[in-house]
């Protein structure tokens, strides 16, 4: 069965989705209480437009790097 282009593009967006979850829990990102590993996630004064668009932004990371093109096996 083949996937469409629109179902294609909407597969690499859900797997960016988790992959921003993944990340933004492991890294405290987006939660008000203080990190308990130093030098991750924001602090905790951070305000909340701050905070969304730290994730607006790992949002875009995780979407590049969900849809670059894996490195060529040697």
């Amino acid at each position: 069965m083949e996937q469409s282009p629109s179902s294609a593009a909407r597969r690499s967006e859900d797997i960016a989705l988790d992959l921003l979850k993944f990340v933004a829990g492991h890294a405290n990102l987006g939660r008000p209480a203080a990190s308990s590993t130093p030098g991750f996630g924001l602090p905790s004064s951070a305000k909340p437009e701050d905070q969304v668009n730290a994730l607006l932004e790992l949002y875009g990371r995780c979407r590049e790097a969900v849809e670059s093109p894996a490195p060529a096996k040697k």
